[in-house]
């Protein structure tokens, strides 16, 4: 798949490296969607072990994003930030397939 659906910015990709250093793991995040959340689909972030065989891969500074085929339909074309906030901190997701968001940033429709 073309790599250039996904991008992990350099934020993003710092804070992943130091929260996988501090548990011992590979900086692999992966990104999925289920259903559910305030307006429909929510985004839930996790550190994976290894890339699937049919993931989308994106890498920014030796750091990968990494979502499954049923997701990138959904997340094709997105930006994956860190943003540091008075509210805390959080990866955000800009996606342009959002129809719709919520307040929390957590959950969108399309």
């Amino acid at each position: 798949m073309d790599q250039q659906n996904l991008t992990l910015s350099p934020s993003a990709a710092a804070r992943v490296a130091a929260i996988a250093e501090k548990q011992g793991k590979p900086a692999i995040l992966r990104l999925s969607v289920e259903g559910g959340g305030c307006s429909g689909f929510q985004y839930k972030f996790g550190l994976a072990d290894t890339p699937e065989p049919d993931d989308m891969i994106a890498e920014t500074d030796g750091v990968r994003l990494v979502v499954d085929p049923s997701s990138l339909d959904l997340v094709n074309g997105c930006v994956v930030d860190f943003v540091e906030s008075l509210g805390g901190a959080a990866f955000k997701v800009e996606n342009p397939n959002a129809a719709a968001g919520c307040g929390c940033g957590s959950s969108f429709s399309v």
